[in-house]
């Protein structure tokens, strides 16, 4: 081995990393992800912490400056600190501690860090943070709404930072407040001006169709939405009307201010007709008319086929109806009856071009075509339809705006457009045009017929189109106010690009983002630090989702990016993805295409990727696609589709890649973000969202080796990599996936492993078998216990806490050398009637001695006061002052915890499960506090 390994091939912070990245999720004004919409994002914290781990020597490889292992441990938990701040979002503009981490980059580079690409950029948080790190950064991708994402994070903030706005056309006033404009803040500020420009013309043009409302005491307020049920025709020939498709006939849930629309029958008429009514108070509002059996009529009560509802979607006999006028009321949301001259404003609506590009023929993630709705002009209506093209028209106009004031304040008049690498007043107006475009993005998301009303307490208004990575049918959906002050308006989705904007990285390179083919095209960035988050198998389709964003994007932005928006729609064919329905239904050639493609990919990143620093590649070890009812509509269409996505394919698809192109893979760190703060839920999301591998280019010369030799290396090697895991505090729940990284090290060390015949041992024997050295590396553990716990630990794997034979129980004490009166004497087991069980461990009695206690019962009992118990003695100050008394059994009790885990999981004993893992997951604030009583140093602490 010629390289020095960093800290990510040895150890990482991976509970603090986790914290981090799902106390992340929560924020949402500044964070990138609210820019635009990208599917299946990194965490941010999670992308700085590998990018910095990969560039930083762990302390081992400097025996010269840490020559014992107390040094190494001392220096990593130095760098672990250094990792934990910058994981979190607090600290991301703390220049102090940003200038001590590119100093430490600095030193681990000698001067000299390496680029940084990313060759499946996506959503950009990879690119974003190595650029927040001080580093000279890279993003390609085959999508061009990704590659506008990336421009817009890492591309277009550094090139005009520390720059006054344009439109501040007062000279003196923009003097005084030149110390405003740090970083981004003057790009922020042109941002809103001409958003706010665009909104106004905007609403000069079609404000007309969006009428306001008039409240119960004769005053007008602006409608937030309107609210619409899709209509067929009853099948009942003696009935026919027109039936409303209705998920909830509630608008608002908040206690005592309950409302709901009331439909009303009118049977004097031919056919029956439907009209609504608000109603508010006590009551209950009616219920769904469709739901995942079907749907019905409320006129006649007549069961009406899913299938019957489709042909008539299908035959464009599918109408829509007002049911509910939502306004900004003086107390909150004003809910309305259907008005006539509302209805008749929507219907003024007039498109003045289609929109007639296919919707694609991807069943699983798009529902709306077995409806009729086929194109994606046909997911909006005619209000929505205009209002976007009159934004996205606007762009076009606010272009030359931008252009005249950028010339008045001075910036070069080079006729250098952005996408050539202009800076000039021409590239700034393609900047503030490609934001606004943004804007235009966002507020389509709000503005379509995919969109419904949510009546919870706190969140009374418009959803998103995109609750998740698909387009369901919806039934009843909310017509948003582009003009209203509410969720879902223009102004409020400028809002939130504005504030991305300002909080984008400052005094860094300007980033550079390109539309590549990872498989058929070198980035031409040689000797590069390469970190990716690859397509997920056929997991998530994002060129067909992204076509929803494209056609307004292009219809903004075509003239400014002309190369980007060459085609009508997002590139598909060259997309890696194992999508069938793209080989009219055949799996086997979509999963040759994505093997192929993925490991041409791999293949290109070797020949790229810096010597000296390891490849780290995300990947979705297991995910699932569950539908809540809030989200989707159409029940009965989803139901065969919405399914546990089996990762075991496109994990084990990732592996063979990465190995075939030269790799061999030296550690594998699930990052999970579905997390709360609380004790007791810590790890119960039992899944890793994805993993993060850590590769090395294989030798060369690298040898063959047999099914033997790697089950002999890896007895050698995996129980301490296991240790090591242990000791760095990993979380029970992610052991098995982490364990991974040291078996497939050893397994990809290899040229080939081959079994006896000689044929190839392949990826999916060798997780078999690593899986297996896993438990009984675990097993050997034991050793180290007392005869009383390696009792208990045999007796609660045959039976959990339940009650087994006192035969069975005796035979088992004396392989042990004890007997069971011993253990009902030391209170570990309870014995009657012929039947024997471990004590629980609210059973265990409140007194208790250390003398002669076991590794056992102390896991129990601080398991019992983290988890149960109350005031002083509970949490982790409770856990601590049991292990205070106990510090010699410390690591035992650790180890033990793991063990149980693995047992649990095995037998499926979920509750039991958390109970190991949240010992694990707190340990290293429990050790801290434990030492703390016991009067040592921090430093002497147990990590």
């Amino acid at each position: 081995m010629s390289y020095r390994k960093k800290l990510i091939e040895v150890a990482l912070p991976l509970d603090a990393i986790n914290k981090a990245a799902s106390t992340e999720k929560s924020i949402r004004h500044g964070h990138p992800s609210t820019l635009h919409l990208w599917w299946a994002r990194r965490p941010l914290a999670t992308c700085r912490a590998v990018l910095f781990a990969s560039l930083i020597d762990d302390p081992s490889e400097h025996p010269e400056l840490f020559p014992t292992e107390e040094e190494q441990d001392r220096e990593r938990k130095r760098l672990f600190m250094l990792i934990e701040n910058i994981a979190d979002w607090k600290n991301i503009h703390d220049e102090k501690l940003l200038k001590a981490v590119r100093a430490e980059i600095d030193k681990a580079t000698n001067g000299n860090p390496p680029p940084v690409l990313d060759p499946f950029a996506g959503g950009g948080s990879i690119p974003l943070e190595a650029q927040r790190l001080g580093l000279d950064v890279h993003a390609s991708d085959l999508n061009p709404v990704a590659v506008l994402i990336n421009k817009a994070l890492i591309e277009i903030p550094p090139k005009f930072a520390n720059r006054p706005p344009v439109s501040l056309h007062d000279k003196q006033l923009l003097f005084e407040q030149l110390d405003s404009w740090k970083g981004a803040n003057g790009l922020a500020e042109d941002i809103r001006y001409y958003g706010k420009w665009m909104r106004d013309e905007a609403e000069k043009c079609i404000g007309n169709i969006y009428p306001k409302a008039k409240l119960a005491d004769g005053s007008d307020a602006t409608v937030i939405a309107w609210i619409w049920a899709r209509t067929v025709i009853c099948p009942n020939p003696a009935c026919n009307a027109q039936m409303p498709l209705v998920r909830s006939f509630a608008l608002s849930k908040k206690k005592g201010k309950e409302t709901w629309a009331e439909p009303s029958i009118d049977f004097t008429a031919t056919p029956p007709s439907i009209n609504f009514t608000v109603r508010t108070g006590r009551g209950n509002p009616p219920n769904e008319t469709v739901n995942r059996q079907g749907a019905k009529c409320i006129a006649c009560g007549t069961t009406v086929p899913f299938e019957y509802v489709r042909n008539e979607g299908r035959s464009g006999h599918m109408d829509v109806q007002l049911i509910t006028i939502v306004a900004e009321g003086a107390g909150g949301r004003a809910y309305l009856s259907p008005d006539a001259e509302h209805v008749a404003a929507a219907a003024h609506a007039v498109p003045a071009w289609s929109l007639d590009a296919a919707l694609p023929h991807n069943p699983r993630d798009f529902k709306t075509p077995n409806y009729g709705m086929r194109t994606f002009g046909d997911l909006f209506t005619p209000r929505q339809f205009v209002a976007l093209t009159t934004f996205s028209d606007l762009v076009q106009a606010v272009h030359q705006y931008v252009l005249t004031d950028a010339r008045a304040a001075g910036l070069p008049d080079d006729d250098q457009p952005l996408h050539a690498g202009g800076r000039g007043a021409l590239a700034y107006a393609d900047a503030v045009a490609t934001y606004l475009a943004f804007a235009v993005d966002r507020s389509a998301d709000f503005w379509s017929t995919l969109a419904v009303w949510s009546s919870q307490p706190k969140n009374e208004l418009v959803s998103h189109t995109f609750t998740r990575q698909a387009l369901p049918m919806t039934w009843d959906f909310a017509e948003a106010n582009p003009f209203s002050g509410s969720g879902g308006n223009f102004e409020g989705n400028l809002g939130f690009i504005i504030k991305v904007v300002q909080a984008s990285p400052y005094d860094t390179l300007p980033g550079y983002a390109h539309q590549r083919d990872a498989v058929a095209f070198a980035n031409g960035v040689a000797h590069s630090l390469i970190s990716t988050d690859p397509p997920y198998y056929d997991n998530i389709g994002y060129a067909d989702l992204s076509d929803f964003f494209y056609v307004w994007m292009r219809r903004s932005l075509v003239n400014i990016y002309p190369e980007l928006f060459r085609t009508m729609l997002v590139p598909k064919k060259q997309e890696l993805v194992a999508t069938p329905y793209r080989f009219d239904g055949n799996k086997h050639k979509a999963q040759e295409f994505f093997e192929i493609g993925l490991e041409k990919a791999f293949t290109r990143m070797h020949a790229t990727q810096h010597p000296d620093y390891p490849l780290t590649v995300y990947y979705a070890f297991k995910q699932s696609e569950t539908e809540s009812d809030e989200e989707n509509n159409d029940k009965e269409a989803t139901a065969n589709s919405a399914s546990v996505v089996s990762a075991s394919t496109g994990w084990e698809t990732m592996l063979e890649g990465l190995i075939r192109a030269g790799f061999t893979i030296t550690g594998t760190w699930p990052v999970r973000t579905e997390r709360t703060g609380r004790t007791i839920s810590i790890g119960t999301n039992a899944l890793a969202s994805s993993i993060v591998l850590v590769c090395r280019p294989r030798p060369a010369e690298a040898p063959i080796a047999t099914r033997r030799e790697f089950l002999g290396a890896l007895r050698k090697e995996l129980p301490e990599a296991l240790r090591n895991l242990q000791h760095g505090g990993i979380a029970p729940v992610d052991l098995a996936q982490a364990s991974i990284g040291p078996g497939m090290s050893i397994y990809s060390r290899y040229n080939q492993v081959v079994e006896s015949d000689g044929t190839p041992l392949r990826v999916r024997m060798a997780l078999q078998i690593i899986n297996q050295e896993l438990d009984a590396a675990l097993a050997e553990q034991e050793g180290d216990y007392d005869r009383e716990t390696r009792w208990s630990i045999a007796w609660f794997e045959q039976y959990g806490m339940q009650e087994g034979g006192y035969g069975v129980a005796e035979t088992l004490s004396k392989a042990k050398n004890m007997s069971i009166t011993h253990l009902e004497n030391i209170k570990l087991v309870a014995s009657r009637a012929g039947k024997v069980r471990l004590h629980k461990r609210e059973e265990l009695p409140k007194e208790w001695t250390l003398r002669g206690a076991t590794v056992w019962e102390v896991t129990q009992r601080m398991i019992y006061a983290l988890l149960d118990g109350r005031g002083e003695q509970g949490g982790e100050i409770g856990a601590a002052s049991i292990l205070r008394q106990t510090l010699s059994l410390s690591e035992s009790v650790r180890d033990l915890a793991y063990r149980l885990y693995t047992i649990c999981e095995r037998q499926g004993w979920a509750q039991e499960a958390m109970a190991y893992n949240a010992l694990i997951t707190s340990w290293s604030q429990i050790t801290n506090l434990a030492y703390k009583e016991a009067g040592a140093t921090q430093q002497e602490s147990l990590f």
